[in-house]
């Protein structure tokens, strides 16, 4: 019995630049897709940020979250156009298991990538804080929040 051995390329293989096919799942983002957003969103991780943007005082409770933000330029300088808008997400155990946290956190994230790179002023930190109602929100409605919550809180550009 003589086996002839076919060569058939993967599904998703022409899209990686290595042309391996089985590194196809693994393969990077091609720098080559246009950019999807207008500004740079960075993150805020640790404690004393999310402390600094909460003494601000400037905040704005929603259905579906809470939004908190802190001018990060120091007062008294011309807003700068190119600076980074930062942003910070927790949600606390009021609202469920870890994975409710998480999902909730996630939701808030993809919210946060649409609205505040297009809307948010930069030069601006601003934490997110998940509520139980995340969970349940349909998510233009989330998306709404987070718009009224950047005008409330006169952050919106």
């Amino acid at each position: 019995m003589v086996f002839a051995s076919v060569c058939l390329p993967l599904v998703g293989a022409e899209f990686c630049r290595t042309g391996d096919p089985k590194a196809a799942s693994a393969c990077p983002l091609s720098t080559t897709v246009p950019a999807l957003h207008s500004r740079v969103i960075a993150r805020l991780k640790q404690r004393p940020e999310f402390l600094r943007v909460a003494k601000s005082k400037r905040t704005w409770v929603a259905r579906g979250l809470i939004l908190q933000a802190r001018n990060s330029i120091s007062t008294g300088s011309v807003e700068d156009d190119t600076a980074d808008v930062r942003v910070g997400f927790t949600v606390s155990k009021k609202v469920g298991n870890a994975v409710k946290r998480n999902r909730a956190r996630r939701r808030l994230r993809e919210a946060a990538s649409q609205i505040m790179s297009v809307h948010a002023k930069p030069g601006f930190d601003y934490v997110i804080i998940g509520r139980y109602a995340t969970l349940g929100r349909r998510f233009d409605g989330l998306l709404t929040d987070l718009e009224t919550a950047l005008e409330k809180t006169g952050c919106h550009s």
